[in-house]
């Protein structure tokens, strides 16, 4: 029904930056909170940040004051941008977006995830 699509991953050295954006699109009436997720080799998903409709924010205590999650409503987009990547941020990024349908229900989607890989 709805579809997640990330960009923005890639290779940077520790201390770089890298900025990740996820569009969504589909039979879209309202989109509540989005967010991204991460997952290294060997471990379990995690939650990176949280951005909801409104303006509040929520980040992992390990990301925070490193990473910043915004939105573009317009675009139906959300971005992470991250700085001070070490080499622990390296995992596969998934988009997250509680989505409200055409038909006012609320579904739970997922991107496909982005590759990040901090390595010097």
């Amino acid at each position: 029904q709805v579809q997640l699509v990330e960009s923005g991953g890639g290779l940077v050295q520790p201390g770089g930056s890298l900025r990740l954006s996820c569009a969504a699109s589909g039979s879209i009436f309202s989109i509540n909170a989005m967010g991204w997720y991460r997952q290294a080799p060997g471990k379990q998903r995690e939650l990176v940040a949280v951005i909801p409709s409104g303006s509040s924010t929520n980040y992992a205590d390990s990301v925070k004051g490193r990473f910043t999650i915004s939105r573009d409503n317009a675009k139906n987009t959300v971005y992470l941008q991250m700085n001070s990547l070490k080499h622990e941020d390296t995992a596969v990024y998934y988009c997250n977006a509680d989505i409200r349908s055409t038909t006012r229900s609320t579904t739970t989607s997922w991107g496909q995830g982005t590759q990040v890989t901090v390595s010097s």
